[in-house]
């Protein structure tokens, strides 16, 4: 079954979305993102929850695709955040990278290569 209107086992599963973040996985909350902000060094501002929204999105809207790409994520997160400076404004906020490091605070797991200190991660 691959319906998820149809598919009982899945709805059951579903809890209430957050209307903050329709988007967000199931085992994700925000007080989690908060204390691995904290342990990272980042106290999360308005805009921090944008990308990690944008992010949610992104995954919940490519969750059929067989995997997300590097250049696919960073190509999306340049054109959402291109008024404030693209990818490159994001590694103000992230310093750890900015798909590595908000990839883990909205409880995705990175696509391969996001974590190869050459992209300027840390993780």
């Amino acid at each position: 079954m691959g319906n998820d209107s149809t598919d009982i086992n899945k709805l059951l599963q579903k809890s209430a979305p957050n209307p903050d973040f329709p988007c967000a996985p199931f085992e994700w909350t925000r007080d989690e993102a908060k204390r691995i902000a904290s342990e990272e060094g980042l106290e999360l501002t308005d805009v921090h929850w944008e990308v990690i929204r944008a992010m949610q999105h992104f995954y919940a809207h490519h969750e059929n695709s067989p995997t997300i790409t590097l250049p696919e994520l960073n190509d999306a997160l340049e054109e959402h955040f291109h008024s404030k400076g693209g990818v490159k404004y994001l590694y103000t906020l992230f310093p750890g990278g900015p798909i590595a490091q908000s990839s883990r605070l909205a409880g995705l797991k990175a696509p391969s290569g996001a974590t190869v200190p050459g992209f300027g991660s840390v993780a």
